[in-house]
């Protein structure tokens, strides 16, 4: 056995004896282990029954943020708040925002941890000073220290090497989960000690009569052929019959290159790929679709809102105006439009694009005539999570323009999309609704395990949408669930599947989706 050892266990086995507890931390700082090699020595001489488990202990740990790593670097809000007012003296909060280049929320806060030490306070001018004779807080001070000095280590603090006060200050400044916006992450993790048994001293005796250190090298090298070392060299022996690990090539993830798939087929057929921000305008996303202001799709519950900025600077002209004047009274549209004040606030402001629609609508004003355009969109939807929804999503936008367009012909690309691309062996048309189309229709697709849903909607852009963007010819337009067609495709029961991180399941759809 003592041949076949790797040089991580001769040297572990001749460095230590029974009686001495080890754990990860005392083999790498004693034998300069790089992390993650003591474990594999101990999983190994575990193996061979030469080492024993002999405890766990549960340790605490603080490990240091982004956030962190920046205080340290530059100082804590008090630190600098404190340094400022005692080289420049009295400031007024708009002032040190400006010189310290620190949030007025975050200048608050450290204002008011130094006037609840008593060493600051606020003078008739509304100006921070430092009361005389004041000093740095001591609390200030530690909490300084021990971000230098977890900076300055890649491990986490031990909780256990850390003295009292040192504990309330770091435990009052660390957070378990969503730790962002704290200097410190509170850290769970397991000490394992381990300790070589009676067996590995037989094995200890055979290293040391066989004269192997653990430095006996595993491959021989160019340069060492070139200088001649070698010939002084020690090195391990192999077992030649032994089976070699399987090496799994890299590749593509099976989604992704259904999507290329998708790109390729409409591309061959003709089809301009168009693409577009993910934040948009009410104005893009819904009125310019001449979907009403007042419509329930557009609830909260629906979309999600942009906090910072929520409104764009502008929307493009004509195209607000006589989107405005479609919704009030039909403008030149042959309707009567919704009959209501357009909101032109309203319609500037930001949100997560909820339908790939939106990129049709963009590219209307600047689509040439006939003209085919296509687009892999991800869309945000406020929408409960289950095997056939989610509220990330994949869309495949289209549209086709031209005077002899006509609704069987949007018939025909449904079908491709459900047969052809999705392979569905039963598809249904059913009549729809939607705001911007007329006629609608929605296509449903039978799948093996959870029967019938809905691939996606299409329809004839009405006038209101068209002639407001420039327009005066039929347009087709579907908006099919890429991600549910990826679903029939891959052969899969839950859309949650195409973005697992298990790796074995990727491989092993990949080879399933080859052979069928």
């Amino acid at each position: 056995m003592a041949k076949t050892l790797h040089p991580l266990e001769v040297k572990l086995l001749l460095k230590y004896d029974p009686s001495t507890d080890i754990d990860a931390q005392k083999v790498r700082d004693e034998l300069g282990y790089r992390e993650g090699q003591e474990n594999q020595a101990f999983s190994w001489l575990q193996g061979k029954g030469l080492l024993d488990e002999v405890a766990r202990i549960s340790l605490t740990g603080y490990e240091i943020t982004p956030l962190g790593r920046e205080l340290a670097k530059n100082g804590t809000p008090e630190e600098r708040i404190f340094r400022l007012l005692e080289t420049e003296g009295p400031k007024t909060f708009p002032e040190m925002v400006q010189i310290l280049q620190i949030e007025q929320k975050n200048i608050g806060s450290a204002f008011g941890l130094l006037s609840k030490e008593g060493v600051a306070g606020m003078n008739e001018k509304k100006q921070a000073f430092l009361k005389t004779g004041a000093l740095l807080p001591a609390k200030t001070l530690v909490l300084g220290q021990l971000l230098e000095r977890a900076a300055g280590h890649d491990s986490p603090l031990d909780e256990g090497a850390l003295s009292r006060d040192e504990k309330a200050i770091i435990a009052s400044v660390a957070k378990k989960r969503g730790a962002g916006d704290a200097p410190f992450r509170i850290v769970d993790r397991e000490r394992v000690v381990y300790r070589l048994n009676g067996q590995s001293a037989n094995v200890r005796n055979a290293l040391v009569s066989l004269g192997m250190t653990g430095e006996e090298l595993g491959a021989l090298t160019q340069e060492m052929l070139e200088q001649g070392s070698w010939k002084n060299s020690s090195f391990r022996p192999y077992n030649i019959g032994v089976v070699p690990a399987k090496v799994i090539p890299g590749r593509k993830n099976p989604y992704v290159e259904f999507l290329e798939s998708v790109k390729d087929k409409l591309a061959s057929l003709g089809f301009e790929e168009f693409d577009g921000n993910m934040v948009e305008t009410e104005f893009w996303n819904s009125d310019a679709l001449f979907m009403p202001q007042f419509h329930a799709a557009r609830d909260i519950h629906d979309v999600y809102y942009i906090e910072e900025p929520n409104k764009a600077r502008f929307i493009e002209e004509p195209y607000l105006s006589r989107v405005a004047t479609t919704h009030e009274n039909g403008g030149d549209s042959g309707s009567r439009g919704w009959d209501y004040s357009f909101d032109r606030e309203f319609t500037r402001r930001l949100i997560l694009r909820s339908q790939g629609t939106v990129l049709s609508a963009r590219q209307l004003p600047k689509a040439k005539v006939p003209g085919k355009y296509f687009g892999v969109v991800r869309c945000f939807r406020y929408d409960k999570v289950d095997a056939t929804h989610l509220s990330d999503f994949y869309q495949t936008e289209g549209i086709v323009l031209g005077e002899d367009v006509n609704l069987r012909t949007l018939l025909g690309f449904l079908e491709m999309f459900a047969v052809e691309v999705a392979g569905a062996k039963e598809v249904k048309y059913v009549p729809g609704y939607f705001p911007f189309t007329e006629p609608s229709v929605e296509v449903h697709i039978k799948h093996p395990v959870l029967g019938w849903f809905e691939l996606g909607g299409s329809g004839i852009f009405r006038p209101e949408v068209t002639r407001s963007l420039g327009i005066d010819v039929p347009v087709l337009a579907w908006g099919i669930g890429i991600d549910r067609m990826a679903l029939m495709a891959l052969g899969l029961n839950d859309l949650r599947e195409l973005f697992s991180p298990d790796l074995q399941s990727v491989r092993l759809r990949r080879t399933t989706t080859r052979k069928s």
